[in-house]
């Protein structure tokens, strides 16, 4: 992705070098409790990834691999910003808020509950934040097999759509039902909506392709595969339970994502009332 040249962000909250937070990292259950406080994951791999002691919170010198994950979130995060900034007068015939996004190392909090790495980048509509780890970028490409500059735009890309989604009123929606139906209709909710998410990103890197190499879209569609729930659960050992998935197959994000990237409209992501997800 060529982002040379691309305005940085100015909606960056830096937290990384407060170092590493007082609580572990959240993992299966505390991550399902903050998912009923309205918690949105954008990408939960906590069936692979250990949870790790944190060591108290202390100032910390930042690597250069760190300071050039940040500045590459800053573009990314601009280009979003650019991007439905046009949309959504175009769309939805209303000016775009842009959210803030957190940068952390190891473990943060949030009006949404604490959060670590094991628990990846995700939004919280309470304070309209969203949150990532960049070594999170490492796990992506080391661990996950989704490699690429493009597979990590994605993931930010991602998390925005979900305060897209905030912002057209649709989370507050879906949390409300979310609260009053059984746990698998909860976490077929969920996947509709992380299935709309994926496809906001595809209307999202339409508006970008000027900015795309050869191969980038992908290493977008690689990583919508590799964080599919049916591919984590198989990669950690376990047989697929759909009634437990909370982000959709691997075919599902990387279909929905290419309808969005085709479509480049918004309508186009309606996963709520898709017949087939």
């Amino acid at each position: 992705m060529r982002l040379r040249g691309i305005r940085r962000s100015r909606n960056i909250e830096d937290r990384r070098r407060r170092g590493g937070g007082g609580k572990a990292g959240i993992g299966g259950v505390g991550l399902l409790i903050v998912l009923a406080l309205g918690y949105f994951a954008g990408i939960d791999v906590t069936p692979l990834l250990q949870q790790t002691a944190q060591s108290p919170s202390t100032t910390r010198e930042l690597s250069a691999e760190e300071e050039r994950a940040a500045e590459f979130t800053s573009r990314v995060l601009g280009t979003t910003e650019s991007v439905w900034g046009e949309i959504f007068p175009s769309q939805v015939g209303r000016p775009y808020d842009p959210p803030v996004l957190v940068l952390f190392s190891g473990v943060t909090s949030s009006p949404c509950g604490n959060a670590s790495g094991a628990t990846g980048p995700f939004y919280c509509p309470a304070d309209e934040k969203a949150y990532l780890d960049t070594a999170f970028f490492a796990t992506l490409s080391r661990q996950l097999g989704a490699r690429g500059d493009f597979a990590a735009a994605y993931v930010i890309a991602h998390e925005v759509a979900h305060h897209v989604q905030n912002e057209l009123g649709i989370l507050g929606q879906v949390n409300e039902r979310r609260q009053v139906v059984g746990e698998t209709q909860a976490n077929a909710l969920t996947v509709r909506l992380e299935l709309q998410a994926d496809c906001l990103s595809g209307v999202w890197a339409r508006s970008v392709d000027g900015l795309l190499d050869p191969g980038d879209l992908e290493e977008a569609l690689n990583a919508a595969r590799m964080i599919g729930d049916d591919h984590l659960q198989e990669r950690a050992g376990r047989v697929p339970q759909p009634h437990t998935f909370t982000h959709g197959t691997s075919e599902q994000r990387s279909r929905w994502f290419a309808t969005g990237y085709q479509s480049g409209d918004i309508r186009s992501c309606d996963t709520f009332r898709a017949q087939r997800l």
